[in-house]
């Protein structure tokens, strides 16, 4: 029998609105595939809602989320901000608020290689293959949250990182309840050996990793993390970080992945989930038609797993894109030199593909 649920979509900015599409549809196809009843609506957030309503999170959009069992986002961001660090009213705010508003978080990063795509990456094959590794990313605390100061003269400036216990607690275990279910261990990134931050961050790890005695904990210094990740990134299995460093490093394990295009991601907290590619707005493509849609088909997949507790269904998306690659498809940003022309698909085209092979 048959599950209802309610959906969000929230495009958003730059290609957000044409890859977003596409997640929809894939979950549009599964409801009917499996007799789900999923029922959608829209709201807008960002850069689009700046300019429809001065306010990067109109209320009306942050009512429709809370009434929601789950978010599929697109990005957010546009090229006139970065050109103006001053700006009072920003993208960016209307990601942080409803993160914050809905206690999301924890930001859940996968990332697992698609055989078809090794060549994609500038890593070697040989190091990568086999790589699967579930970043936690902590996403309510640190320098994104803390007291922000500037001095009179606006010569100097500093950013609060601040961390409570119970916030490292609840991801941390999280992490740990996930590494359970996968190879069972588990390492917690920090710079406790020179942040106080993150010395916190760490005894609350350490006491925590006594409830899960069957998981193999480590501890790795921030800059450690992020060399042996491209060294060896077989070695991970579950990474646990802050705000900051997990925001870098999941980006640097892009690379792993080939291209950011393929990147899915899940922010969760006790209800609702949110669930986006990482791809961000891409303004430089916007309109082109050319945006790789397999991130926010791999959220959707997501969103599947986690929100609704969907596993075949989700298994299912992930086989009608591996279908896809192995036919040899690509967008322009997983495409090498021996990629024929007509196997080189557009936004629309690549989505096509997909749904054809989920049918």
């Amino acid at each position: 029998m048959g599950i209802a649920k309610k959906i969000l979509v929230i495009p958003g900015d730059g290609i957000g609105q044409e890859v977003t599409a596409w997640g929809k549809k894939v979950l549009e196809v599964i409801a009917a595939n499996y007799k789900h009843t999923f029922t959608f609506d829209e709201g807008i957030m960002g850069h689009v809602a700046i300019e429809a309503t001065g306010d990067p999170l109109p209320a009306e959009t942050l009512d429709k989320a809370r009434a929601s069992d789950a978010i599929l986002f697109g990005a957010i961001g546009h090229a006139k901000y970065d050109n103006d660090p001053s700006a009072k009213v920003r993208p960016e705010q209307g990601l942080l608020k409803i993160r914050k508003e809905l206690g999301l978080y924890a930001n859940l990063r996968p990332i697992k290689l698609f055989d078809d795509l090794l060549q994609a990456s500038s890593i070697k094959p040989e190091i990568l293959q086999g790589a699967d590794i579930l970043f936690f990313r902590e996403l309510t605390g640190d320098v994104y949250f803390g007291e922000k100061q500037r001095s009179e003269d606006r010569a100097t400036a500093s950013d609060l990182m601040i961390y409570h216990k119970y916030e490292v607690e609840r991801i941390a275990r999280k992490a740990f309840e996930a590494a359970r279910t996968r190879r069972k261990k588990l390492c917690s990134v920090d710079k406790a050996n020179v942040l106080e931050a993150s010395r916190l961050w760490r005894e609350v790890v350490q006491e925590i990793a006594k409830d899960y005695p069957d998981v193999e904990t480590e501890h790795m210094f921030i800059d450690n993390a992020a060399m042996q990740l491209i060294k060896d990134p077989k070695r991970f299995d579950v990474v646990v970080t802050g705000n900051l460093f997990g925001d870098i490093l999941t980006d640097e394990a892009s690379q792993i992945a080939g291209s950011m295009g393929m990147l899915a991601s899940a922010s969760v907290g006790d209800r609702v989930g949110f669930y986006e590619p990482i791809h961000g707005s891409a303004h430089d493509i916007a309109g082109k038609g050319i945006a790789n849609p397999l991130a926010s088909i791999l959220s959707a997949a997501l969103l599947l797993d986690i929100s609704f507790g969907l596993k075949e269904e989700s298994q299912r998306v992930i086989r009608a894109v591996d279908a896809t690659l192995k036919q040899g498809y690509r967008t322009m940003d997983i495409a090498n030199k021996h990629t024929p022309n007509d196997f080189l698909l557009g936004t629309d085209a690549m989505g096509a593909q997909v749904l054809k092979n989920l049918n």
